[in-house]
């Protein structure tokens, strides 16, 4: 059977989609190639045409994840989002519910340390495209120092929705959401060093 041009390339991003979601909502160790195919509608025999290993489609599940993290910043800056508007898009309600189509880390950052050097350093360079684009939003004159304290944001950004996703009780939740926005904007304003 023939297919359109551009078949091939239509149905890997629809892997990619797919499995980054599964990964986000499951986690990467959990996220079979068979349940991954399976959720995409297609065999699992399709895989190997598109993907080496599952350490490649991690790989490209995690780029694409945080690609599209990166792209909501830089569309949230354009439209004149500053940084306590940044911090309260990630500590939110709907964040919180909905790991499948939120933040990378939160969702799976035990699980990237553990994979391959390549999948670390991918992760890596995604994070600082996120953390600079953060750190314009900072007043720090020092773009070293807006790069550190940036990185220190996120971090506890990340921290705070887990811990915020680990409790069941959902105004203990809220709490733990509006304390973390609270400590990011201290941090975002307390004097350099």
């Amino acid at each position: 059977m023939r297919f359109e041009k551009g078949h091939k390339a239509a149905t890997r991003r629809h892997i990619i989609d797919v499995a980054s979601k599964c990964m986000r909502r499951n986690g990467i160790s959990a996220a079979g190639i068979a349940g991954i195919m399976d959720e995409a509608g297609l065999t699992k025999g399709a895989f190997s045409p598109h993907f080496e290993s599952k350490d490649a489609l991690v790989r490209e599940a995690l780029a694409s994840a945080l690609d599209d993290q990166q792209h909501r910043l830089d569309e949230d800056q354009r439209r004149g989002l500053d940084l306590e508007g940044a911090i309260r898009r990630y500590l939110n309600r709907a964040h919180l519910e909905d790991p499948t189509g939120g933040c990378p880390s939160a969702a799976l950052l035990p699980e990237i340390a553990r994979q391959p050097l390549s999948t670390r350093r991918d992760y890596e360079k995604g994070l600082r495209g996120y953390v600079a684009t953060l750190a314009v939003l900072l007043p720090d004159a020092d773009a070293s120092a807006s790069r550190r304290r940036a990185t220190a944001i996120f971090g506890l950004m990340v921290g705070t929705l887990q811990f915020a996703r680990a409790v069941p009780n959902a105004a203990q939740a809220e709490q733990i959401l509006e304390g973390g926005v609270e400590a990011a904007l201290h941090l975002a304003r307390a004097p350099s060093p």
